[in-house]
Parts: C-alpha cells; structure tokens; sequence
C-alpha cells in the first residue's frame, strides 16, 4: 500500500488505477473516500470485499460536474435548485436511475435510483475529470467503523487491501455528505451531513422529512443501525462520568460540559461551534479509541444545525453491533 502526496504525477497514476479497475483512496471535503470505477462491476466488488461491506448498501456515484451527473441521473426542477445551490459540496441526491446508465448494478445495490454528488475538494474534482468515469467511493475504511478523515486513519483501516492512498491531508468538513432523496414528490432526508436539513428547507420551500433507519435495503450509505463505530462502547449525553458500568472513560467533550471525573478529555468543540464539532469528530474518536479506556462517553450536543448529523452519528456509533472483524 502507497501513501502518495498530491502531485500531477501521483494524480495521474491514481487515475489510470481506477479506470484499470483498482481501488484507490483519496480525499474529499467531506472524509476520505475509498473509490473504484462506478461502471465497472468487479471493481465495485473490490470495494465491498475489501471494506467488508454488505453488498446491499448502495454507494455513491462521484462526477467532478453537475452535467457529468445528469448524465446519469434524471434531475427534476428540485434537484436543479439543490445542485446549483450546494455542488460542488457536502449534498448526495437520490434520484432516478437514467436507462442509459452505464453506472453497474452493484453501485446502485440493483435499485432503479442512483445516487450522485460532485464534491468541492479540488484534488477529488481533478481525479474525477482525469478518470472520466464515475467513481463510487464510500467512506474508505471497514464497513461499520469511524470514518477517516486523513490518510492515517485509512492506512490503519485498511492496510493492504488497497494499493494506493491520495493524501490531500485533513478533510475540511469532517462528516460525510447529506443524503437527500428526490425519487417520490415528498423530500427525504437519508442522512444528515454536511449540509443542514434547514438549508435544504431553504432552497426548496418545502418540509423535509426524516427517513427511519433501514437495515434490510437501505437507498443510502449510513442508513444502518449500527455505523461508524469505534472498538470500545459509545455513551451519548454524558453529564457526568459512569465508573460502575464503563470503568475508566474519556469524554468527547463540547461547549460547556461537566469534564470532572473522566480519565481524559478531547474537545470536540470548547466553544459549543458545531461546524467545529463536525470537522473534529470523526478525528477525536480515533483518538479516543484506545485499549486503556473502557468506553467513550459523548457530551451533550443540541440537536440543530450540523448538531443534527452529529447525534446521528453518534446514535449509530453507540448502537449495539456485532463485534468488528479483524483487519
């Protein structure tokens, strides 16, 4: 496995991998994203096998424009309003599957929708237009565990069951995208991220509604019950530390949260700013997951704004799972 800084040449060997049909990791504004060429089955299964994914789980198509999308994608007048507002950036839509598509089955996990977003970050963007496919590129680490947001963490993640890493050092946002659904008249809401349920509401003059977990055959990425989880137990709305059940515990802490009596602290955000929350979190669970403590406990974090995708993270990171498999 190579870690390889940003340069044209690095750039141009990335590219030339995935349309070979390898697997190649690289950054988005968003996390790290694990990508292969969307078109081409056996590398879409190079993704899942080594994420040790379930192959029902859908991923998420990646174009560096809204026209290369559309290509793809049938956009109705609401998918034009979010696509101008918020790409290139932190927003994947739902929408219907083109029949002319070349994106494979196993991209869409055979559903007759796709999901597409072009990301901000001008290295990913660059790739994109270098490959000239669609890529699909879901968080790049284990299926179930934190997402990364450096090369360090997919390295540590992944290990060899990559070839190559882009490192566009940290991302900038720090959650992956929000996940809107455009495929019936009502808008949903798959996954919080990046961009707010109320900027959504904004744009579109219209109620956005939540969708409810899915572990059968979720329409998006980070619809399952149990996600983005580190080794050791979760505990949300800590307010105080618990010894009798979690032993020695370190706090993710924010804004202004009880720290007396944990082992250790990191901040999430000492000034109670969820943009800076957002971008730190998956960093500080990292961090956090270490063999000396006996569980994470999580500060109270206000459900609005960025806080919403926090506490759904969060929700699932702290969910009960099956036990990881070994890397």
């Amino acid at each position: 496995m190579t870690i390889r800084p940003y340069s044209e040449g690095a750039l141009s060997q990335a590219a030339g991998k995935l349309r070979a049909g390898e697997l190649v990791a690289f950054p988005t504004e968003t996390v790290y994203g694990l990508g292969a060429d969307a078109t081409n089955a056996d590398a879409v299964a190079g993704i899942y096998a080594a994420k040790q994914r379930p192959s029902f789980n859908p991923l998420i198509s990646h174009f560096p424009d809204r026209d290369a999308a559309a290509a793809h994608a049938t956009f109705d007048a609401r998918a034009e309003k979010l696509a101008a507002a918020f790409w290139p950036g932190a927003l994947t839509l739902v929408l219907p599957k083109r029949s002319d598509s070349t994106v494979c089955e196993l991209t869409t996990a055979g559903l007759p929708s796709i999901a597409v977003r072009v990301p901000a970050h001008p290295m990913a963007r660059e790739l994109l237009r270098a490959v000239g496919r669609p890529v699909a590129a879901p968080s790049a680490n284990r299926s179930g565990r934190i997402s990364p947001t450096t090369a360090g963490h997919v390295a540590h993640s992944l290990g060899n069951a990559i070839g190559m890493i882009l490192d566009g050092g940290p991302c900038g946002v720090g959650l992956e995208s929000t996940v809107i659904d455009l495929t019936t008249d009502r808008v949903v809401m798959l996954r919080p991220g990046g961009i707010t349920k109320e900027q959504i509401a904004e744009v579109l003059g219209t109620e956005v509604i939540m969708a409810e977990t899915d572990d059968s055959a979720p329409k998006s990425p980070g619809m399952l019950t149990s996600h983005y989880a580190p080794g050791l137990p979760v505990r949300l709305d800590a307010t105080a530390p618990d010894k009798a059940t979690y032993g020695h515990e370190i706090l993710l802490g924010f804004g202004d949260c009880v720290t007396k009596g944990f082992d250790a602290v990191l901040w999430l955000s000492k000034s109670g700013n969820d943009v800076e929350a957002a971008a730190n979190l998956f960093a500080r669970l990292h961090e956090a997951d270490q063999k000396r403590f006996d569980g994470i406990a999580i500060a109270p974090i206000p459900a609005t704004g960025l806080g919403l995708a926090i506490n759904d993270r969060m929700k699932r990171a702290s969910a009960p799972r099956a036990p990881h498999p070994s890397p």
